[in-house]
């Protein structure tokens, strides 16, 4: 049986990762505001670190960020705050933990402005998906970015918001030898 040819950055030796890879990344998830919320948390504590890295974390980061649910973890306390810097199961930044809850707060701004944090994201794409390779990026997550620090978000700089359209299907990116490339 042939192997399947993956993009570059998935470890195949990781089966996390693979699965990431071919189940979940690069796929449209505008319909789970939950989703939209613990990735954006997920891609701000990336900055600096691997990908990879925090997948392995990811389930103590569901667990630690009560399944990311935004109303509670905008409601994070300072015992709260000091639980986590103490949680060796995620990334104990305290800068990053409080930028989660700050970034909580905005993103219930949002949804209440727009109705959902789904169509704060088309108001800027325009309900449209883009396919690109080899970018850190685009115009687009340029003004998300510059519009979500207008609002107060923090770790949501043009590389990590394009990372997070990628990781949602805004943005599909997987590379032409991939099983996954389609050229739409």
């Amino acid at each position: 049986m042939e192997e399947k040819k993956r993009c570059y950055w998935c470890n195949d030796k990781n089966p996390l990762y693979v699965k990431y890879h071919d189940e979940e990344w690069g796929i449209l998830h505008l319909d789970d505001e939950r989703y939209l919320f613990g990735m954006l948390v997920l891609e701000g504590f990336q900055a600096g670190l691997t990908w990879e890295c925090i997948l392995n974390k990811r389930k103590a980061f569901r667990d630690a960020f009560l399944d990311f649910d935004p109303e509670k973890v905008s409601r994070f306390d300072e015992q709260k705050v000091s639980e986590l810097t103490k949680n060796k199961g995620i990334i104990r930044n305290r800068r990053k933990i409080l930028s989660a809850i700050k970034n909580a707060a905005v993103f219930l701004v949002i949804q209440k402005e727009f109705g959902s944090f789904k169509n704060y994201l088309l108001s800027f794409s325009k309900g449209k998906t883009f396919r690109e390779i080899g970018k850190t990026h685009n115009a687009l997550s340029d003004r998300i970015s510059l519009d979500l620090h207008k609002r107060g978000m923090r770790f949501v700089g043009p590389t990590i918001v394009y990372s997070y359209l990628q990781a949602i299907g805004i943005v599909k990116s997987h590379e032409k030898d991939c099983f996954l490339f389609s050229g739409d």
